[in-house]
């Protein structure tokens, strides 16, 4: 079968138009390159796009990473504790942190579009190039804020067009997963300032010791200046490169019209920092606990006032000083009302290797001397079988083997409760706790709060009345927040947090705490203390190894603890003497108003001793009667039997006279001495006689139905 030809003319087309075959003419090579050009912007698309990919994600974590910092209760900078690198870092918030004045001229030497951008700034690059091909050096930079994030995010060394799309890319994709403020505030927390310092809270803190929330025009600028090269501009190494990196930031802010000339040239003429200042370190202990306690959070909210805390370290510091060497003192301050703790001096000094600075004395467990007799007090009072106007023999006494005798090895006799504690007589506090019970104070104190330490297998007794016992300052603080809460205590608080669930402790009713209260009020304070100001307790351990005072008013109360670490005694240190007065004057220096004790609740018998009812006049131990159809026994009240009285006769016969007081029997009363009568008792039971030589005496008062009492004394 033969096939058809094809014929085709002379300008190599075929009849019907069509192209001779081979033959596809410029159109088809146009195509050709069209789809090779195509093809390469689809691979150079898919290369950016997976080299975007191969970036991951951005390190905000690491980003995000700063020192931890301790605050106060009002977010004031207790201490920061650098980053396991050593380097300070902490976080910003420029809308609160920062002053708005060094904002402005960030924005206006750094990016002026900050917010009106997607993390590139057209203009700015294209004026930065402008002023380099006509300066002939770098102006302005054409990185916004975001790009310089991207660059200390994941920093480079070397600087080329491969780094400065990689910050583009970076500055694109922070725009997409932050807020502008966001973005901010990450970049006022990474600026580098030179050395370890990170963020102008950091270099604000270390270079002008203050935070960045009030700075003058100098400071402003300099801290925009020192990031641009902060190790050629290190204050504390390079001040006067510095000062020409600020002083070129204030002729460019004048440029832009941003600063005036004045204003400027007045900046200009305040020096720079030559020196690094430390970083702040308040209340170390308290720190050094919250961060043992709270984990992974880079901020810990405490408690605490720091203005308190900056008042009472000197002070604790001072004092500590004065009573000379390898003494520590504590102090810890509670709001009577919240439980929360307003201010802890754990030593003082917490460098002060000597002082055992390091060791926090107010969680120290040590021996409370007399500070627990009001809590005996309280529950003889909660019992009802004693009034703070009750009379109470303050004499020599034997419970088995153990006879307490007072601090000045001296007896005052026949006494009013209240004046027995305001004196802390031991003898009165010892023979009602022998009534209350030594085995319930320790369970009422514990169930209060109170973490009491007996030696091992040791069962209380009536030694842990004046300090055979052991205690912690903060414990016996929160105690004593019962008095002025009218009986009840609160968990105490030195971390913040969002949930607070503490319930109130039972310490004593109503009645006896305010009795308590009323009674420690009176107490007299230190020399050239005002009286009835604060209601306080002091204590001293046996040996001289603690001395303590315990004091409240309405709104707080206030712990002093002063000692040796070691338990070492220190001979004459009397909680009177050397924690009285830093009590008094910590509350001198919270500049706070004292406030006034609560009222007495519903139900209080506020009467003198002549007024209480009979059971209630004198106190008397279990198995002693109380005559109901005579009279008293007669008993001399004063001088004790076994006292030693020093007479100073220099003055004459007048001040030497030795008083004579007795209670109950039938006037008329004679006096003998050594079977010699010396005169008559008067209507008031007592009478002044001139006391014999030195030696033992025989003291004698018979009455007028013959009877009498008899002691021995001496006089010396």
């Amino acid at each position: 079968m033969s096939r058809a030809s094809t014929d085709f003319g002379a300008g190599g087309k075929n009849v019907d138009g069509r192209d001779r075959p081979g033959h596809d003419g410029a159109r088809g090579g146009g195509h050709r390159l069209l789809s090779i050009f195509a093809l390469a912007v689809i691979l150079v698309v898919i290369g950016f796009v997976g080299w975007v990919y191969s970036l991951g994600p951005l390190p905000l974590d690491q980003a995000r990473r700063v020192s931890t910092s301790v605050v106060d209760r009002n977010g004031k900078l207790l201490r920061a504790y650098a980053m396991a690198d050593g380097r300070w870092r902490l976080p910003v918030d420029a809308k609160a942190n920062v002053d708005p004045t060094y904002l402005k001229l960030l924005f206006a030497y750094e990016d002026q579009r900050f917010y009106a951008h997607d993390g590139i700034d057209p203009l700015a690059l294209g004026r930065a190039a402008l002023q380099l091909s006509t300066r002939g050096h770098i102006v302005s930079g054409g990185s916004t804020i975001s790009m310089q994030l991207a660059r200390l995010m994941e920093p480079r060394r070397q600087r080329s067009l491969y780094a400065k799309l990689h910050q583009i890319v970076r500055a694109i994709e922070l725009e997409r997963a932050l807020s502008k403020d966001e973005i901010l505030n990450l970049y006022l927390a990474l600026a580098p300032y030179g050395g370890n310092l990170e963020g102008i809270r950091a270099a604000s803190i270390a270079y002008l010791g203050k935070e960045p929330k009030r700075l003058s025009l100098a400071e402003a600028a300099l801290l925009v200046a020192l990031p641009q090269s902060p190790e050629t501009r290190r204050l504390d190494r390079y001040p006067d490169a510095a000062r020409k990196a600020r002083d070129r930031v204030l002729d460019r802010m004048v440029e832009e019209h941003v600063v005036g000339v004045d204003d400027a040239a007045q900046a200009k003429a305040v020096p720079v920092p030559k020196l690094r200042k430390p970083m702040p370190i308040l209340a170390p202990h308290a720190s050094d606990s919250a961060l043992a306690t709270v984990k992974d959070a880079p901020v810990i909210k405490l408690t605490l006032d720091s203005n308190l805390q900056k008042v009472l370290e000197p002070l604790a510091r001072d004092r500590a000083t004065a009573l000379g060497p390898n003494i520590s003192v504590g102090i810890i301050v509670i709001d009577n009302e919240s439980g929360d703790v307003l201010a802890r001096v754990g030593s003082a000094d917490y460098f002060d290797d000597s002082r055992a600075g390091q060791v926090d004395m107010t969680r120290a467990l040590r021996s409370p001397g007399s500070t627990l007799k009001p809590f005996i007090y309280g529950l003889a009072f909660e019992d009802g079988f004693v009034h703070p106007d009750s009379l109470i023999d303050d004499r020599p006494v034997r419970f088995g083997s153990y006879a307490p005798e007072n601090f000045d090895m001296t007896f005052q006799g026949t006494v009013p409760v209240k004046k027995a504690l305001q004196l802390s007589l031991n003898v009165p506090a010892i023979v009602l706790l022998d009534r209350v019970g030594s085995s319930r104070l320790a369970s009422r104190l514990r169930q209060a709060g109170g973490n009491l330490v007996l030696p091992k297998d040791e069962a209380p007794g009536l030694a842990m009345g004046l300090g055979g016992v052991g205690v912690t300052l903060q414990d016996l603080a929160q105690l004593y927040t019962g008095f002025a809460r009218l009986g009840t205590t609160r968990p105490l608080r030195e971390v913040m947090a969002d949930k607070d669930d503490r319930e109130p402790l039972r310490l004593l009713d109503p009645v006896a705490a305010w009795q308590v209260g009323n009674v420690l009020l009176g107490t007299p304070p230190p020399e050239n203390a005002a009286r009835n100001r604060i209601a306080f307790k002091t204590g001293t351990s046996y040996g001289y190894r603690d001395a303590w005072s315990v004091g409240f008013d309405g709104r707080m109360t206030i712990g002093v603890w002063v000692g040796r670490p070691d338990g070492a005694p220190v001979p004459g240190l009397i909680g009177r003497i050397a924690a009285a007065p830093i009590l008094f004057d910590a509350f001198a220096r919270t500049g706070k108003t004292l406030v006034p004790l609560p009222k007495p609740p519903k139900g209080t018998l506020v009467a003198n001793n002549a007024k209480l009812p009979l059971p209630l006049r004198r106190f008397r131990p279990l198995g002693e009667l109380v005559r109901t159809g005579g009279e008293q026994a007669l008993h001399i009240q004063f001088p004790l039997n076994g006292s030693r009285i020093d007479v100073d006769r220099s003055g004459g016969a007048e001040v030497a006279a030795m008083p004579v007081k007795v209670a109950g029997g039938v006037l008329p009363m004679t006096v003998m001495v050594n079977g010699t009568a010396l005169g008559e008792i008067d209507g008031r039971r007592q009478r002044l006689i001139d006391p014999p030589g030195p030696g033992f005496a025989r003291l004698t008062v018979v009455d007028a139905t013959g009877a009498a009492d008899t002691v021995v004394i001496r006089i010396q």
